[in-house]
């Protein structure tokens, strides 16, 4: 199942686009940690539980990001061991953290839709994310129809 068709379920499923929200309904364990000034936060699983592990240190919109990208690698990556992928094989662990980002991102955004003539930054500064993940939503509109409304600042009608 595609990110996008995934993200559509869990909502309707849910009820909801909050990852903590939908972690919690799925029985996912959060738990809030010192994790230094560097780790944001990680996925793992202890006895066949679920846990998504957030830094305490951070803000609110930097533990949602943490929270979805962590849901994401808990409902894609599941079964991926990264640290042993990092040691290893040559498999590229950048490419799961890329999709990590985009089924946050996406997942944050949730049901939202550009308005007419509304500028991809525009939409995204609305749904309340911030400037330093735009480029990972544009990368995914990059393989859409839509892709060529997102370069720049052109809007999604081509205005």
């Amino acid at each position: 199942m595609d990110e996008e068709r995934l993200i559509k379920k869990l909502i309707r499923a849910h009820g909801t686009n909050d990852p903590l929200r939908i972690a919690q309904q799925r029985n996912i364990l959060v738990l809030y940690e010192r994790l230094g000034k560097n780790i944001w936060g990680y996925f793992s699983n202890a006895n066949r539980i679920p846990i998504i592990h957030i830094n305490e240190n951070l803000n609110r919109f930097d533990r949602l990001f943490t929270a979805a990208h962590e849901l994401g690698h808990c409902l894609l990556h599941s079964k991926i061991n990264t640290p042993f992928l990092r040691k290893n094989t040559l498999i590229s662990v950048d490419r799961i953290e890329q999709e990590a980002n985009r089924f946050a991102l996406k997942l944050l955004i949730g049901t939202a839709q550009p308005e007419r003539g509304e500028t991809a930054k525009y939409f995204l500064l609305r749904c309340g994310i911030p400037k330093w993940l735009h480029s990972y939503y544009t990368e995914a509109a990059s393989d859409s129809k839509w892709s060529k409304f997102w370069r720049d600042e052109q809007s999604f009608w081509g205005c």
